[in-house]
């Protein structure tokens, strides 16, 4: 090690996956639940086209907020030349490096179909036929909207491998570390601003225009809070797996444990925030174009998971990580990661599938009833993206040190305390 590293020893065995390890064989098992759940999901597609794209951008968009909000916590690591972060830095920055995958997965719906599926205003005679879908015709558009989601998947994927490179290379010599970190705090900006602007539009294209006669100029906002807590939950996850594997110990403490858990008390309060504040405009201004949206949400089969959503989001994990001592156990921190991660997905699923069962209600001959059908589709669909996540993120985690060593500031983040 280098002199700035001589106050800390970084065992080479706590801070890289041992070559007999599962963390090493956990690739190929991501591929076979890919394959499997995937392969699955397409033979019952013929069938159930409808159904399965729905199921297919729940699953896909929820794995994608991983991969978005790693690309985030890096940038923003970065931007304020934290400290603290560095120890679980490289976890997040092997989140963020599942994007190009994710963003391939993505495809599909932009360009194999799902598109006119998923988004009616594609459909061919039905923008002419309505007055507010002429008037954003302009920009919905297939064209310009295979362009737009092109360009973000570039944006993400271009970023993600800029971050990862720059630390990754550091990991051989403390200069250069020391030197990428420098240039890497300085392209921080203008990164986040792209990052802001392609997560916002793209959550405008994917999620808002399922119901194109909606707008909400929150929406971007609303699912970037989403964001922050899965990538928080998700590196308290890898933390304690980690840790419990026999990796990372004496670098990722209880002080860290408690750093997360704080932010994810706090963006807990944030997505409320952000989630009234726009329910309360729509609910108050009482503009039927606008709280239709919400309406069907609370109709048949979709009023309990409502409810859910609203508890699950905020009471629940609010008054439990609100104590100083569940933020430092790992047991109970694990608790409220799963469970952060778990309401992601619901989430997803609340925003995504009510618009299916909305069309099927209107369908002439429908029985004008919410019907909420989660099946095998939706199984299937979660674990295939859960594999091919689990196959990127693995294969990642391997090539490198779980920890940047060579980072200027390591000792910093090894030794600090919270007050």
């Amino acid at each position: 090690m280098s002199d700035h590293h001589d106050d800390v020893h970084l065992d080479p065995e706590q801070v890289n996956l041992s070559r007999g390890s599962m963390w090493r064989k956990m690739p190929i098992i991501g591929l076979v639940l890919a394959a499997a759940g995937l392969g699955g999901a397409f033979a019952l597609k013929a069938d159930h086209a409808q159904h399965f794209w729905f199921s297919y951008l729940v699953a896909w968009y929820g794995f994608l907020a991983i991969g978005l909000g790693g690309l985030f916590f890096v940038i923003v690591q970065y931007l304020v030349r934290a400290g603290w972060s560095i120890a679980v830095r490289r976890l997040a920055e092997n989140a963020m490096m599942t994007l190009p995958v994710i963003c391939l997965l993505g495809l599909p719906i932009v360009f194999g179909g799902g598109s006119h599926v998923l988004y009616h205003w594609l459909e061919p005679g039905v923008v002419e036929h309505d007055p507010m879908l002429l008037a954003k015709a302009s920009y919905l558009n297939e064209g310009f909207f295979q362009i737009r989601i092109v360009v973000y998947f570039v944006v993400w994927s271009v970023l993600a491998l800029i971050f990862y490179r720059s630390s990754t290379a550091g990991d051989r010599d403390a200069e250069v570390a020391a030197r990428n970190a420098d240039r890497m705090r300085g392209f921080a900006a203008p990164a986040l601003f792209l990052f802001a602007l392609s997560l916002t539009f793209g959550a405008f294209d994917f999620l808002m225009s399922l119901d194109p006669h909606w707008f909400s100029t929150m929406f971007g906002v609303y699912y970037f809070a989403g964001t922050c807590l899965s990538i928080h939950a998700f590196l308290t996850l890898m933390s304690i797996f980690l840790r419990k594997a026999g990796y990372l110990k004496g670098v990722v403490t209880d002080e860290h444990y408690h750093d997360l858990g704080k932010y994810l008390f706090g963006f807990t309060v944030f997505y409320t925030y952000i989630a009234f504040s726009q329910y309360f405009l729509i609910w108050y201004a009482n503009i039927p174009e606008e709280t239709f949206w919400f309406k069907y949400r609370i109709e048949g089969d979709f009023l309990p998971l409502t409810a859910l959503l609203c508890l699950g989001r905020f009471p629940i994990p609010f008054f439990f990580l609100l104590p100083r001592g569940v933020k430092r156990m790992s047991g109970t921190l694990f608790v409220a990661a799963v469970w952060i991660l778990f309401m992601e997905f619901v989430d997803m699923y609340w925003l995504i599938q009510p618009v299916l069962a909305h069309h099927h209600a209107l369908e002439p001959g429908g029985d004008h009833h919410m019907t909420m059908h989660l099946g095998s589709l939706d199984a299937l669909t979660f674990v295939g993206m859960l594999g091919a996540f689990i196959a990127t993120y693995t294969f990642a985690l391997g090539r490198s040190a779980l920890v940047p060593i060579k980072d200027p500031r390591i000792v910093e983040s090894v030794k600090f305390e919270n007050f």
